[in-house]
C-alpha cells in the first residue's frame, strides 16, 4: 500500500507559479488577439510603472 504524501512537503512557490501560468493560459486562450505586455503584467500582478 503506498504511503500518502505528506501535505507539509508541498512546494508553495511551485504551486503559485503553476497558478500564474494557468491564469496566463486561460487569458490567452480567451483572447482573439495577442495579450499586450500590460495585460500580462496585470495577470501576473506586476504594478504599472510611471
Amino acid at each position: 500500500m503506498p504511503v500518502p504524501l505528506d501535505a507539509r512537503l508541498r512546494d508553495e512557490q511551485a504551486l503559485a507559479e503553476i497558478e500564474l501560468t494557468s491564469d496566463l493560459i486561460i487569458a490567452a486562450s480567451a483572447s482573439d488577439e495577442h495579450l499586450t505586455q500590460r495585460e500580462v503584467d496585470d495577470i501576473l500582478g506586476v504594478p504599472a510603472t510611471r
